[in-house]
């Protein structure tokens, strides 16, 4: 079997990455702009090139319950929501985290109502950062099925063992058609192995799951937890060099940077924006701007050392992001800020720009005017809206 290239949409690219892993469960519930992939699923079951049990369930809710479930027994699971869909999921996520099971999850990101709206910002998924989850983001659809491979990987591993959200912008990924190379199931296989893990019933070696522990034990748990998520940052690099070994196409870690060695101006970003910014700082550059771009690809575990890395240099910095906690500022802003200042360095001018709430654009325009902002020596308004 060889690898083959494919003009499908980001869904469906996801849903090929889920394929190569070979999941033993899937449940999910069909919900706007994520759809598309569970159907391309149950699609697979059907034909039989997808050897898995396809749980048609009523809810969100019920769909991640029965990932944890199947999981309690060492089933590799497979799940997908968004938006309103993820947020109903809201109270399995801390079941699934506090647990150890390494579900991985599809999120296409989505606006929450109200106003009600269909169309892409990440306030879905950055409201639940606290919720022990690993959380990636993808810029495009070829990142989208990489990661879902990876994602298993990651959230598999004995030192991790935690779940695992891959992000996609609503729309822009989700339904955008693009060449995406599939690697060959054979090539899949040497990468990931199958699922092995302790965590699970088992009647030739009983164990106790989904206990009560109180006060003089809870925090311990919970500290596991944190230090199964920092070990995550390194097991991350490890997957991902193992992954550009095999099949030639790598990946830079906790984020992605852009001509950040000499930039005096950065915009910090997630998601399929970057593609939108790209274009524009190669001109700006080529007319002799120092400008640069770093693209965080996993909020959680949180690149902290890389982000202080990539912005020593830089004499402001915009934080751009598709997401606002209301009467403060963005969420993103909130973490840079914060490894930023924990730091003993030199700290760059900070701003924070919202834009693409509930789906709207973002141009080329608007990054030139944020890189104008940052230039200019006014300290401007808290949050800029753009």
């Amino acid at each position: 079997m060889v690898e083959k290239r494919a003009f499908i949409s980001g869904n469906e690219a996801v849903a090929a990455g889920v394929c190569l892993a070979r999941p033993h469960v899937i449940a999910a519930y069909p919900i706007t702009p994520q759809t598309t992939v569970i159907e391309r699923l149950a699609e697979m079951v059907e034909d039989e090139s997808l050897r898995a049990e396809y749980l048609h369930v009523e809810s969100e809710h019920s769909a991640l319950s029965a990932c944890i479930g199947a999981s309690a027994v060492g089933a590799r699971t497979f799940t997908a929501t968004s938006s309103q869909g993820l947020l109903y999921m809201a109270e399995c996520l801390h079941y699934a985290s506090g647990g150890r099971f390494p579900v991985v999850m599809m999120n296409a990101n989505r606006s929450v109502a109200l106003p009600w709206n269909i169309y892409g910002d990440q306030r879905d998924s950055l409201s639940l950062l606290d919720c022990g989850w690993i959380q990636a983001y993808a810029e495009d659809a070829q990142e989208s099925l990489d990661m879902i491979l990876h994602a298993y990987a990651i959230a598999e591993h004995p030192d991790v063992l935690t779940p695992m959200m891959i992000n996609l912008d609503g729309f822009v990924i989700t339904h955008t058609y693009e060449l995406v190379t599939i690697p060959a199931q054979s090539d899949a296989d040497l990468f990931l192995a199958p699922f092995q893990t302790s965590n699970k019933m088992d009647f030739d070696s009983p164990m106790s799951l989904g206990f009560t522990a109180g006060p003089a034990y809870n925090q311990a748990f919970k500290q596991l937890q944190h230090l199964a998520m920092l070990s995550a940052s390194r097991v991350i690099r490890e997957v991902e060099e193992k992954f550009g070994q095999l099949f030639k196409r790598n990946y830079s870690g906790l984020l992605e940077t852009l001509y950040c060695d000499d930039a005096e101006y950065i915009i910090v970003t997630l998601g399929s924006v970057a593609g939108t910014l790209r274009p524009v700082i190669e001109r700006l550059r080529a007319l002799g701007e120092r400008v640069g771009l770093v693209r965080i690809r996993y909020m959680r575990p949180f690149p902290l050392e890389e982000i202080r890395k990539a912005l020593a240099g830089a004499k402001a910095v915009g934080v751009l992001e598709k997401d606002i906690s209301f009467g403060f500022e963005g969420t993103v802003y909130t973490n840079v800020n914060s490894a930023l200042m924990s730091a003993n360095l030199m700290r760059p001018r900070l701003r924070n720009f919202i834009g693409g709430l509930g789906g709207k654009n973002i141009s080329a325009q608007d990054v030139e005017m944020m890189f104008s902002r940052l230039k200019s020596s006014d300290e401007g308004e808290r949050v800029e809206f753009i």
